[in-house]
């Protein structure tokens, strides 16, 4: 059985590699954020309540979001294993995790700010159809124009450089205890997130090994 948790500052590749890994390794992958999105949208109980937080700006308590969080792995195709994507972020949040989610390895994603600010400051979205793309590492075919349907692109206020460094420095501040934690009980395994997206994957499927 696998059950993985995904560690890693923004703009360092852990959604592309979860949705990788997932399908290798015939588990689940599992984000809070998705999670989240899809309660809202379907209007269960436990979506309602989070949309009320979300719609004054506020955080979904802790509390709410493990519970949805329980709810989505008693489901059966969670039985086998599950695959965790940034979440938890805290160390509360992990040892409330544990009440009901074992967890088998932590893959922390290392990767030189530099690089996270050049990533995610030369992320461009686009409006209509919510495609992503990054300037450098994979840029349009057209400049500032949506392959997919042909908007223009834009930079969303969070991808500029000072948002984006305050990020980072918050999730390295939430997470130096996280992944201490995670060290002294032996499931902490780090890897070297710079590279292709070939050469993490084998990275990531060694340090599960």
């Amino acid at each position: 059985m696998h059950r993985i948790v995904f560690l890693g500052p923004p703009g360092a590749g852990k959604g592309t590699q979860a949705v990788e890994l997932s399908r290798t390794l015939g588990i689940p992958h599992i984000s809070t954020g998705d999670l989240l999105r899809s309660a809202v949208a379907q209007h269960t109980p436990l979506g309602t309540e989070a949309d009320a937080y979300m719609r004054a700006g506020m955080l979904v308590p802790d509390d709410l979001v493990l519970k949805m969080l329980q709810e989505r792995l008693a489901a059966p195709d969670a039985a086998s294993g599950y695959l965790l994507d940034g979440f938890p972020r805290t160390l509360v949040q992990a040892e409330a995790l544990t009440g009901f989610a074992p967890i088998d390895r932590v893959i922390s994603f290392d990767l030189p700010e530099s690089i996270l600010m050049e990533r995610l400051t030369q992320r461009r979205s686009c409006p209509k159809c919510g495609a992503v793309y990054n300037l450098v590492t994979q840029p349009p075919k057209k400049p500032d124009t949506c392959d997919a349907c042909g908007a223009t692109l834009v930079q969303r206020p969070d991808d500029r450089p000072e948002p984006v460094y305050t990020r980072l420095q918050t999730y390295h501040r939430q997470t130096a205890l996280l992944l201490e934690h995670y060290r002294r009980l032996g499931l902490l395994r780090p890897i070297d997130a710079e590279g292709s997206r070939e050469v993490v994957s084998e990275r990531i499927r060694e340090a599960v090994r």
